[in-house]
């Protein structure tokens, strides 16, 4: 599995100033591998389309999309961070997220992981947006991502 991953920087979403040291927070880790790689930047675009609503999706903490950039350049995904699981299964069910899902069916596999965590000492007052305050729970994701932890 490559370890290089391309990735977005963090984007905050509103519940981003309600969790901070101890805060119980719920990580979704999500891979859509195309069958075919120019597939790859049609699901990107997708992805960065709803990107752009984050700031307003009720219960989202932080969203960092990834692409692997390896020779079949044909993985993607994200790693959201919610402030509970309600709050992913509402946005999984919103109209704009099923509409992608609906048009990528049968191009791909998807596959994902869901955690739930709490935020350390690391994360206290550092808005989601700056890296540093979520790198413990990208370095969990990458794991996952490059091979070297479980899906499960």
């Amino acid at each position: 599995m490559p370890s290089g991953i391309w990735k977005t920087s963090w984007k905050s979403g509103p519940a981003a100033h309600s969790t901070g040291p101890g805060s119980s927070v719920v990580v979704s880790v999500t891979e859509f591998t195309t069958h075919r790689p120019w597939g790859t930047p049609a699901v990107a675009f997708e992805g960065m389309r709803l990107r752009r609503g984050w700031p307003r999706t009720p219960g989202a903490v932080a969203v960092r999309l990834w692409m692997d950039p390896g020779p079949r350049l044909n993985r993607s995904g994200s790693v959201t961070v919610w402030a509970d699981e309600a709050s992913l299964m509402r946005f999984v069910a919103r109209p704009d997220h099923l509409r992608v899902v609906r048009a990528f069916r049968g191009r791909g596999v998807m596959r994902s992981a869901l955690r739930e965590t709490v935020l350390g000492e690391a994360g206290a007052g550092v808005p989601p947006a700056a890296d540093t305050g979520l790198a413990p729970l990208w370095a969990d994701a990458e794991r996952i991502l490059t091979g070297g932890g479980p899906w499960s």
